[in-house]
């Protein structure tokens, strides 16, 4: 059979636009043990997650607050988000909004894995803003985000990483921030972290209204500070964030490690073929 190199080509090249721009699914299965809610405000405190942790001088408790963060040593009941560095308590926050789960998904926690290493995850996966209890069924709006805490107690004790993980984000504030529908209003969505009085970095768009959610300028669900779209990473080592971190390769790592080689297969046959003629 005569060879077709024009064929090779084109699947190579479909191979390659489906490996880069699937939609990233990051929202890790799992850490869904134990229910917070449904409720509009409140928090739950975790006596221990199965492995240490110290952010900041801060190694416990937990606590995970329903308004779309975790903090260190103390509860935070504040629904209305505000630059984090003035929080007054160690924070970890992928999407510090209003959140009201009365209507919606709960919050789900509890243990798991990423890899081989143990971990900690928080769900916040379907779930409304206050008021959405007053918008009819399905008018209102959605969001899913996840936090994970992962264990690297190979490097030291207390070391983690953190992720970030995002699908689709589709309000930004509550009723009592101004918000309409979930969007505007004064006081929108913040994303990053802090040891709650001197330091704190906060993602692209954080505060800014239309920027975090699906659709924005800085949409959490596409961007990222990883090799994964919608999944941020980073690394905390002797108490304070130094880094992104990886963790663990991920597929779509694996499928461009399958394009490379089929490229370098491909070229190695046609050079083969020319030196054959």
């Amino acid at each position: 059979m005569p060879s077709r190199p024009w064929l090779r080509r084109t699947a190579l090249g479909v191979f390659t636009l489906c490996a880069t721009h699937l939609p990233a699914q990051t929202i890790r299965p799992g850490f869904d043990l134990s229910t917070l809610g449904p409720l509009d405000d409140g928090s739950v405190e975790i006596a221990t997650i199965g492995f240490a942790t110290s952010f900041f001088g801060v190694t416990g408790p937990l606590f995970i607050n329903n308004n779309g963060n975790l903090t260190f040593g103390s509860a935070y009941e504040s629904f209305t988000p505000g630059p984090l560095s003035s929080t007054g308590v160690p924070m970890l926050a992928p999407f510090f909004a209003d959140v009201d789960t009365r209507a919606s998904n709960a919050v789900t926690y509890g243990a798991g894995t990423v890899g081989t290493r143990n971990a900690f995850g928080v769900n916040w996966l379907g779930v409304g803003y206050f008021d959405s209890e007053l918008v009819p069924p399905g008018l209102d709006r959605r969001n899913s985000f996840q936090l994970l805490l992962i264990d690297r107690a190979d490097i030291a004790h207390g070391d983690f990483d953190i992720e970030f993980n995002y699908s689709t984000l589709q309000w930004e504030s509550g009723n009592a921030a101004g918000g309409i529908d979930g969007l505007g209003g004064d006081d929108c969505a913040r994303a990053g972290w802090t040891d709650g009085s001197r330091i704190a970095e906060e993602l692209p768009g954080s505060g800014v209204c239309g920027t975090l959610i699906t659709g924005g300028a800085h949409a959490l669900d596409i961007h990222s500070n990883s090799d994964e779209p919608g999944r941020f990473r980073f690394a905390v080592r002797n108490g304070g964030v130094v880094t992104a971190q990886s963790t663990v390769p991920e597929p779509s790592t694996y499928a461009l490690m399958s394009v490379g080689l089929l490229s370098l297969w491909g070229a190695a046959r046609r050079r083969a073929t020319r030196g054959r003629a």
